[in-house]
C-alpha cells in the first residue's frame, strides 16, 4: 500500500469513527505503529486531522477527501464504470464533464476510443469541463476540442466554481452531461458535498440533452449536502456490479436506465 493509499484509508476510517488509535489503525492497515504515527503527523501538518496522544481525532474536512487521496479508492470499479459511460458518447458530440476521480477515468476512456480518433487535426469530440486536471490531460489530444469554464479553483477537487464558471455554461449546449457525484438517491436525486460544485453541475445538467450519472455502488441510496438534480433529470446511471438488485430496481422504477458493470 502506497503512502497516499494509506492516507486515504486513514482519513476514511477517521471520517467513519471520529477518532483513531495508532495500534488499532496499524492492525487494520497491516503496517507498523511507527508508520501510522508518521502518517498521522504528516496529515496533521496538512490540517487534515488533529493529533492526540496515541492517535488522532477528526478534522472538519475529513469527510471530503482531496482528490489526490481518492485515486485508489474502488479504482477497478471506477475504471469499468468509466469505460461503460464513455461508450455512451457518439463521435462529433459535445460532452460536459465535471470533476472527481470517476470523471477523470471517463475522460481517459474517451480519448482512448479508436473511433473517436481522426486523421490530422480533425476534431471528433468537444469536451466542456470545469476540472483543471481533466483539461490538462485532454489538452494534448489533437482530436478533442477543450472548452474550460472560468472560475475559482477548489483545491479539494481541482474544479472551477463560482460566478465566473457559470457564465460559459449558460452559453453552451451539451449533447451529454457526464456527472460524477458524491451521492445519488431516488428521492433526493444526485447531490454533492460542496454547494459550489453542485451549482456548476446543475447548469451542466440543465444545458444537456442527456444526463449520465457515473457513480460506484457506495454512493447509491445516499444523500450529500447540496442537490444537483432530481432523479427524473437523470437519463442513465452507470454503476458497478455490487449495487443491490433492490436499489437498482428503485432507480429503474423511477425511469432511470441503469448500466451495472
Amino acid at each position: 500500500m502506497s503512502r497516499y493509499e494509506r492516507w486515504g484509508a486513514l482519513l476514511e476510517l477517521l471520517a467513519k469513527e471520529g477518532r483513531l488509535d495508532v495500534d488499532e489503525a496499524a492492525g487494520v492497515l497491516d503496517v507498523s505503529a511507527a508508520t501510522i504515527r508518521r502518517d498521522l503527523d504528516q496529515l496533521a501538518q496538512q490540517q487534515m486531522l488533529t493529533r492526540t496522544r496515541g492517535g488522532a481525532v477528526a478534522h472538519s474536512v475529513s469527510y471530503d477527501l482531496p482528490l489526490r487521496y481518492k485515486t485508489a479508492r474502488r479504482a477497478s470499479e471506477k475504471q469499468r464504470i468509466a469505460v461503460a459511460a464513455a461508450g455512451l458518447v457518439q463521435p462529433g458530440q459535445t460532452v460536459g464533464l465535471n470533476g472527481g476521480t470517476t470523471m477523470t477515468e471517463v475522460a481517459r476512456a474517451l480519448v482512448t476510443r479508436a473511433d473517436l480518433h481522426a486523421e490530422g487535426d480533425a476534431t471528433t469530440l468537444t469536451v466542456v469541463t470545469n476540472a483543471l486536471n481533466i483539461a490538462g490531460e485532454l489538452a494534448v489530444r489533437r482530436h478533442v476540442k477543450i472548452v474550460v469554464t472560468g472560475g475559482v479553483a477548489r483545491p479539494q477537487s481541482y474544479e472551477l466554481i463560482g460566478p465566473l464558471a457559470t457564465g460559459i455554461l449558460r452559453e453552451v449546449a451539451l449533447d451529454v452531461a457526464m456527472l460524477g457525484v458524491d451521492a445519488v438517491d431516488v428521492e433526493h436525486g444526485a447531490s454533492a458535498h460542496h454547494e459550489g460544485e453542485a451549482s456548476i453541475n446543475q447548469l451542466m445538467a440543465a444545458g444537456a440533452d442527456r444526463v449520465v450519472v457515473a457513480a460506484d455502488s457506495s454512493k447509491l441510496g445516499r444523500r450529500a449536502f447540496a442537490r444537483i438534480c432530481a432523479v427524473d433529470a437523470i437519463d442513465t446511471l452507470v454503476t458497478d456490479a455490487s449495487a443491490s438488485d433492490a436499489l437498482i430496481a428503485r432507480f429503474q422504477d423511477a425511469g432511470v436506465r441503469v448500466l451495472r458493470v
